[in-house]
Formats: C-alpha cells, sequence, structure tokens
C-alpha cells in the first residue's frame, strides 16, 4: 500500500515562503497537490507527471508555487513565494496508481492515495 506523508507546513507572515514536502513510499507515479480552506472545498493547486518532465498550475498560482519531485528520494515538493493570508489551508499531497505517458492530472477523482495533510497558515 502506498504512504504519502506532508510536511513542511507551518506559520509565516504575508510575502513570505515555504516549502511542502510528501514522501511516497515506494512508488513514483503522477502526483498533485490540493488544498483545503476553511467552509472550502478541495481544490486544486498543482500536479507534475510521473518522470517531472511537465506540470500544471491552477491559474491563480502559478508564479507563486513550483511543484517539482526527486524521483530517487521518492519525494513530491510544493515551493511556495510570496505567501498570502488567502493561501492558508491545509495542503495535501495525492497519487494516481494508474496513469498514461506524460499525463498530470487536476482533479479530485483522479487521484486514489491522499496524505494526511499539512497546515499552512499566513498571517498579514
Amino acid at each position: 500500500q502506498v504512504q504519502l506523508v506532508e510536511s513542511g507546513g507551518g506559520l509565516v507572515q504575508a510575502g513570505g515562503s515555504l516549502r511542502l514536502s510528501c514522501a511516497a513510499s515506494g512508488r513514483t507515479y503522477p502526483m498533485g497537490w490540493f488544498r483545503q480552506a476553511p467552509g472550502k472545498e478541495r481544490e486544486f493547486v498543482a500536479a507534475i507527471t510521473w518522470t517531472g518532465l511537465s506540470s500544471y498550475y491552477a491559474d491563480s498560482l502559478k508564479g507563486r508555487f513550483t511543484i517539482s519531485r526527486d524521483s530517487a528520494k521518492n519525494t513530491l515538493y510544493l515551493q511556495m513565494n510570496s505567501l498570502k493570508p488567502e493561501d492558508t489551508a491545509v495542503y495535501y499531497c495525492a497519487g494516481r496508481r494508474t496513469y498514461s505517458w506524460e499525463t498530470y492530472y487536476t482533479t479530485r477523482p483522479e487521484y486514489g492515495d491522499w496524505g494526511q495533510g499539512t497546515q499552512v497558515t499566513v498571517s498579514s
């Protein structure tokens, strides 16, 4: 069974940066980041193919967030810069076990494996 474990969340001031990590036990596959703010639906943040060669972002986050992976370490990252209070949410990593070559996935139903989430709080 694949296990996803996020880390790196915390409290940061507006304008600051954080890097989230997601360790995937024994599996390299397409992955993504989602986030869920209080009282809101879980939303897509970014996705990456299993090779790491292609990625895709929510329009509102382009230029501030960067998704990457280290396949040798089976670890997914999300670098978040110029953070805003509205970025406050629980951030989840997700993985999809069946996939097509160099395809990324951007919706919740496309992912079957989920981490437990890590809290990111941005103060104004």
